[in-house]
């Protein structure tokens, strides 16, 4: 599978830790939107497009965020399944990737040609920062 487009939306904000969107075709068939360019603490990297996850409220079915802590249908207070002794629970584990690369190989492939594009990207947009 080849990578034939990518389309890189560059984010204003120079302090935040979201620096891009990516749009990327593959074999001028397939497309995934919403692919994040991040700047963690070892580098850029990619996030692929997710959502968050949802639990039931016990008495009313309806389906609230993780972590919420009311039901927003009903009101009913929802329990608090995966918080420990008031930490923080990892965000990772409160989204679900919607498409992501199956092999560690073609994730190295795709985080390559996207930050490649990132880069190309940025050098050409006037007044960018670093």
């Amino acid at each position: 599978m080849e990578i034939t487009e990518v389309r890189v939306f560059l984010k204003d904000s120079p302090d935040k830790k979201l620096k891009a969107y990516v749009t990327v075709t593959f074999d001028n068939a397939f497309v995934v939107r919403n692919i994040k360019v991040i700047e963690g603490s070892n580098g850029l990297f990619i996030a692929m497009p997710s959502r968050k996850i949802k639990q039931p409220c016990p008495k009313c079915n309806f389906k609230n965020e993780a972590r919420s802590k009311y039901c927003n249908q009903c009101g009913t207070q929802l329990p608090t399944t995966a918080r420990l002794a008031g930490q923080e629970v990892n965000a990772q584990l409160e989204h679900k990737d919607i498409a992501h690369p199956i092999t560690q190989s073609f994730r190295e492939y795709l985080q390559k040609r996207v930050l490649e594009a990132y880069e190309q990207e940025k050098a050409k947009t006037p007044g960018s920062l670093g």
